[in-house]
């Protein structure tokens, strides 16, 4: 087992082919819910800093889909800067404001499957204690090489940045 503890209160740890992530939120479940939930919470903050989410579609129930692109809008960032990330994400199962099921896939901005990026199972829980809500994803990746991929490209500083983000837009729609 890997255990990768990173600033920001992310905890994450890998084993085989699953990659756990957890993060506690001082806001009530139902808040972090909808900032997972509704379009317009989450175009603003999904992504890590630097990074503008715009959707193409998005449809919050299951069978079904979220189709976005993140722009680097950083011109500190290099090489990043102005580059485009599609992504998609198919929902599967929502029990309010417990749990989201998902599949996670890298995609070019017509929705089709990028080739040599993998397609992720996630399943992703909410529970609450006292006020405080924690966050655990759990995911999937088809082979132990696609998650080591998935680490060398930073996918968990990448989520530590972007809930850094979500912290500050809980305090404002709280």
């Amino acid at each position: 087992m890997t255990d990768h503890n990173t600033v920001n209160k992310v905890r994450a740890v890998a084993e085989g082919k699953i990659l756990i992530i957890e993060r506690s939120f001082q806001a009530p479940r139902e808040l972090v819910f909808t900032a997972f939930s509704e379009q317009e919470h989450l175009e603003k903050w999904w992504g890590p800093k630097g990074w503008q989410t715009k959707s193409v579609s998005f449809e919050f129930k299951p069978g079904g889909i979220w189709h976005y692109c993140m722009t680097c809008t950083d011109p500190n960032m290099g090489e990043y800067y102005q580059q485009e990330s599609w992504g998609k994400m198919l929902f599967h199962e929502m029990i309010v404001p417990e749990k989201i099921v998902y599949t996670d896939v890298f995609c070019d901005k017509d929705g089709n499957s990028v080739e040599d990026m993998p397609e992720m199972s996630a399943s992703m829980v909410f529970t609450e204690q006292e006020g405080v809500t924690k966050v655990t994803i759990k995911t999937e990746f088809p082979s132990v090489e696609a998650l080591q991929k998935a680490m060398e490209m930073g996918v968990v500083e990448g989520v530590s940045s972007q809930y850094e983000r979500l912290d500050e837009l809980l305090t404002k729609i709280g």
